[in-house]
């Protein structure tokens, strides 16, 4: 790997980016707000951000000569997606500075890796088990069960995940997921999950976003809300310091997402890490001064990262593919018009063209004065788009 200067690249460079989604296209537009040029490498000629960027390189993400050319375009490059090759980031870094390093990236793909990385930061995690042959699948200590068996690789938002409450369901488990390594958690009395966003440069100083409260279903993320009180200020304070030394322990450059679930006895375990922005940060674009994009444009760029102020309580919704589709099997825009009525409401569309069950089509962000006029607010939203009241 060569060695780069810390010397910062100013807007005129350009910002490469190893993956297409919509994570990309937020991050090109604001690399482009702030003045900078951008580059995308992604297959798909329709991608998100390969139609909104000045460079688009159609190629997979191991394509020896889309990688030479994404090197030769841009001066820095970074990933959006968490399962693109570690091998490529490693490629790119022998001829531009890569951030986060695929080192880092490697360790986010394998659960088993991210798990021990977590217990070596001194962060605790559910208690787990690595099964990749018969013998550990057979030793596995009945302590462990209820559980969630999680294939080690490839799994996001609840894919390659399977809950077990038996010796036999595990087993059976692991047969039908092929057999491949994965890892066994222990299921855990469940309050309320929530995140971190940590930016971090190659100089070591760290900053943060503030701490998302969030509920899932169905394994994807559907409702962040963000304001003072959203969590007790002990717990928040204990999330941040975790998320900071899990992205110190990785030497990590870039924007980190740490997931966490607090417990019925009002404890924290870490859950997993996302390399990137994520979903639970989305609201920053609107009710912070500097969002997660332009965090992730600051640390790839070298620029000083002043810490996050939030300006607004803030609930984020996200729009998946269903809302399309809320008569039934005809495709249907949803009722925009009327939600940007409300007060407050930030519409963010991903510019996909086909909308699909379980797709991420976009976000609303819902800012307001106070905590409780952003909730209902949201409330109201939701409920003209057929999303589930909270």
């Amino acid at each position: 790997m060569k060695k780069f200067t810390h010397q910062p690249l100013l807007p005129g460079s350009t910002l490469g980016v190893l993956g297409g989604g919509q994570l990309g296209r937020m991050f090109v537009h604001q690399a482009q707000a702030m003045g900078y040029f951008t580059a995308v490498l992604d297959a798909d000629p329709d991608s998100p951000a390969g139609l909104v960027s000045h460079h688009h390189i159609q190629t997979g993400y191991e394509d020896p000569a889309g990688l030479a050319e994404l090197a030769r375009v841009s001066d820095a490059v970074t990933t959006e997606f968490e399962n693109v090759p570690a091998t490529a980031l490693a490629t790119l870094a022998g001829e531009r500075p890569v951030s986060p390093t695929a080192s880092a990236v490697s360790v986010a793909q394998d659960r088993a890796r991210e798990k021990a990385h977590f217990v070596g930061c001194g962060v605790p995690c559910a208690p787990y088990a690595v099964i990749e042959t018969a013998e550990q699948l057979q030793a596995i200590s009945l302590d462990l069960l209820p559980g969630i068996l999680k294939t080690a690789r490839m799994g996001y938002d609840g894919k390659g995940q399977v809950r077990v409450k038996t010796a036999a369901e595990l087993a059976a488990a692991w047969d039908a997921v092929g057999k491949v390594p994965c890892v066994l958690e222990k299921m855990l009395p469940l309050a309320l999950e929530c995140s971190v966003i940590v930016a971090r440069g190659a100089d070591g100083v760290a900053v943060h976003l503030p701490v998302q409260r969030n509920l899932h279903r169905d394994g994807i993320l559907a409702v962040t809300e963000v304001y003072e009180q959203n969590l007790p200020p002990a717990l928040a304070t204990q999330a941040v310091a975790a998320a900071k030394s899990v992205a110190e322990g990785l030497q990590y450059v870039g924007v980190l997402c740490v997931e966490f679930f607090v417990l019925q006895d009002g404890s924290l375990v870490v859950n997993e890490i996302a390399p990137r922005p994520h979903n639970s940060g989305h609201y920053s674009q609107n009710a912070c001064d500097v969002s997660q994009f332009e965090l992730q444009v600051r640390t790839m760029a070298g620029l000083p990262l002043t810490q996050p102020r939030q300006h607004s309580p803030a609930v984020m919704l996200n729009l998946l593919g269903d809302l399309w589709f809320a008569q039934g099997d005809m495709q249907q825009t949803p009722r925009w018009a009327d939600v940007l009525a409300l007060p407050g409401t930030h519409l963010h569309l991903y510019g996909k063209r086909d909308a699909k069950r379980g797709r991420k089509m976009g976000h609303l962000n819902i800012t307001a004065a106070t905590p409780e006029t952003a909730r209902a607010t949201a409330l109201q939203a939701a409920a003209l788009l057929g999303i589930a009241p909270f």
